[in-house]
């Protein structure tokens, strides 16, 4: 078995750092640690990879992808995360696209996918509670379906992003009389909808990533669930695979080494 990394993948590997080297300031990211200048940089940065099709390499080409191997997609990855460049796609790119290419309606994705693509919207999302992390099964949020709309109330945490996503993808409790792995439902739920609010969580430094995450009586269209009716388990343990293909955080982890 031959591990080394091909000519192909070696030149895409170089194209990706000579385009960091042209675009990422010198004093980045030390000087940008103010959220308007940061998050201004970062918006013409996403452009300019949007403009590259680097956002969506290894996705199929009907859906705006390039139809790239997985290995040139890590390549990306890896070089990304060795600089600490931003805009890597965030959960749109990485969950949600993915997770709609494999259970959406043609509706949906022809609504939902070229958004996500082009950038112009950001999603989170609502799966963690307070008493469901590591047992996510065990969430509470219920969604009831009445008529044509489902009426959802409950509370998450840690929501990365949720003060800044237009939508979200949101893992409810759709039949509360089933075991624990069935009767949850995967919504796809506009954040400015009446009755989510979302709160800030600091960390240590500050900094704000996470959110708690609540619905009071919110009203989410039967047309905007994901997939099949009390599916969502295995609909989310199939999109936390994507997660878990990220190298990422293992680069960034070498730094301190």
């Amino acid at each position: 078995m031959d591990l080394r990394f091909s000519p192909i993948e070696e030149k895409f590997r170089r194209e990706v750092q000579d385009f960091l080297d042209q675009e990422l300031p010198p004093d980045w990211p030390a000087a940008y640690q103010d959220d308007k200048r940061r998050n201004e940089f970062t918006k013409g940065f996403r452009k300019k990879l949007v403009e590259k099709g680097w956002l969506t390499l290894a996705w199929p080409k009907e859906y705006g992808g390039q139809d790239r191997s997985v290995t040139e997609q890590l390549v990306y990855n890896e070089e990304m995360a060795k600089r600490r460049a931003p805009g890597g796609g965030g959960m749109g790119i990485a969950w949600v696209g993915p997770l709609l290419m494999l259970y959406g309606t043609d509706e949906q994705k022809e609504q939902f996918i070229p958004p996500i693509v082009k950038e112009e919207v950001n999603w989170c999302t609502l799966y963690s509670e307070p008493n469901a992390g590591s047992d996510l099964a065990s969430l509470q949020t219920k969604a009831e379906l009445e008529g044509d709309e489902f009426v959802v109330n409950g509370q998450k945490i840690w929501t990365t992003g949720g003060h800044q996503a237009h939508w979200g993808l949101l893992a409810a409790r759709t039949d509360p009389e089933a075991a624990k792995h069935k009767g949850v439902s995967m919504l796809l739920l506009n954040m400015k909808t009446p009755g989510v609010t979302v709160k800030p969580l600091y960390d240590l430094t500050l900094d704000h990533h996470f959110n708690e995450v609540f619905f009071d009586n919110v009203r989410v269209p039967r047309e905007n669930l994901l997939g099949e009716l009390h599916r969502g388990w295995y609909q989310m343990a199939v999109g936390l695979q994507f997660e878990r293909s990220w190298i990422n955080q293992v680069i960034m982890a070498e730094r301190f080494i």
